[in-house]
C-alpha cells in the first residue's frame, strides 16, 4: 500500500505535527487563531477516537475529523480563512437540516459560520454534528485516541489574517 508523503519545507523538519499546527494556527489574527483552538478543542472532546487531518492549502486552512486516514472519511471540519471560521459537513447536503443552519449550494459540502466554540453547543448544530457522525460510512472507532496527521501544505497561500487599511 503507498502512502502519500508531506513535503515539509526545511524550517519544519524535526518539529512536531502538533507544533506544526500551532504555526498554522498562529498565521491567523489573534481572534480567528483563539476561535480555532477553543473549537477543535471542542470537537476533540465530541470525537475523541477521530483522526484530525490537517490542510493547510491556498484559499482555507482546515482540520477534518475523520473515521480513518481517508479524506472522503470525513464528517466534519473547522474551515479557516482571513475572514472567519466554519464548521464543514463533509457531505452536508444530504443531512437533515429542520433549522436551516447549513450554508452553502455546492452538491456536497454544506458549513455553518462559527462565531464562537458556544455556537457548537447550540441545539441546532448539535443535532448536525450528531447526525454526520450517524450518517459517516465508515464509523469512528469506539475505543482509542485520534491522531493528528499533517496532509498538505500549500506554498502559496491566502493571506490569513485581513488587511489593514
Amino acid at each position: 500500500m503507498k502512502t502519500k508523503k508531506t513535503r515539509l519545507a526545511a524550517s519544519q523538519i524535526g518539529t512536531s505535527d502538533e507544533e506544526q499546527l500551532a504555526g498554522f494556527i498562529d498565521k491567523f489574527d489573534s481572534g480567528n487563531a483563539s476561535l480555532i483552538r477553543s473549537v477543535r478543542k471542542t470537537l476533540r472532546r465530541r470525537m475523541p477516537t477521530a483522526t484530525e487531518l490537517v490542510y493547510d492549502n491556498y484559499n482555507f486552512f482546515v482540520i477534518g475529523y475523520c473515521s480513518t486516514e481517508r479524506p472522503s472519511d470525513c464528517i466534519v471540519s473547522i474551515a479557516a480563512a482571513a475572514n472567519g471560521v466554519g464548521l464543514s459537513f463533509y457531505y452536508g447536503a444530504s443531512l437533515p437540516d429542520p433549522h436551516g443552519l447549513l450554508l452553502g449550494s455546492g452538491s456536497q459540502n454544506r458549513f455553518v459560520r462559527i462565531e464562537s466554540a458556544a455556537t457548537l453547543a447550540q441545539p441546532g448544530v448539535e443535532e448536525l454534528i450528531a447526525a454526520a457522525i450517524t450518517q459517516a460510512a465508515n464509523p469512528l472507532p469506539a475505543k482509542g485516541r485520534g491522531k493528528l496527521v499533517i496532509r498538505s501544505i500549500s506554498k502559496k497561500q491566502k493571506a490569513r489574517r485581513k488587511p489593514t487599511n
